[in-house]
């Protein structure tokens, strides 16, 4: 992300020309999804996915390790494909989400590591629990959008968490502990 971060504050410093000032993006909602994946019982891959919410990007042109993003959610907008499974899901013995329904990601630091990449550590609050997470973050392309016309970005970042870290341990190990996680995020300049 910190790369991502990088490259997108060179393109953003020679399009503004003047002093850079951090701008402000809002995730673009319908194009934008978090996907998590985990073992079940060794026999297969079930998976699961976020979309449809909001977030915000803070992106600082001169100093990208100082940008910030903000995203949260509803852990009851969890689709899974199986009704039974997302009901299962979103009670006490994973999301918990009668009680704490709000998953959000907050950054901390952002570290470039490439001329597209960085890495985003952050805080990432499920079933009331807040834990610091990495985000490897890899910028797809910044510009202006062929049909908005206005300066848009969009990136991919993946991290990997334990689900008992966030009191969601229900059948481990037999169905994993760690899960995946996938992210892409498109984002517009707000206005």
């Amino acid at each position: 992300m910190k790369k991502l971060l990088l490259g997108s504050a060179l393109t953003l410093a020679a399009a503004t020309a003047a002093v850079a000032e951090p701008v402000e993006y809002t995730l673009d909602n319908t194009h934008t999804q978090i996907v998590f994946h985990y073992n079940h019982l060794g026999f297969s891959t079930g998976f699961g996915m976020f979309s449809g919410f909001d977030g915000t990007i803070m992106f600082d042109a001169e100093d990208p390790a100082a940008s910030s993003v903000e995203v949260a959610f509803p852990a009851s907008s969890l689709l899974t494909g199986i009704d039974a499974r997302t009901k299962h899901f979103l009670t006490g013995d994973f999301f918990g989400a009668d009680e704490n329904d709000n998953v959000s990601f907050t950054s901390t630091s952002i570290e470039v590591t490439g001329e597209d990449t960085g890495l985003i550590t952050g805080d990432l609050t499920i079933n009331g629990v807040t834990k610091e997470v990495v985000l490897d973050a890899k910028l797809n392309q910044l510009g202006e959008h062929p049909m908005e016309g206005k300066q848009w970005a969009g990136f991919d970042a993946t991290t990997t968490v334990l689900r008992s870290d966030y009191d969601m341990g229900m059948f481990a190990p037999y169905v994993s502990d760690e899960v995946e996680i996938e992210i892409s995020i498109e984002a517009m300049q707000a206005e």
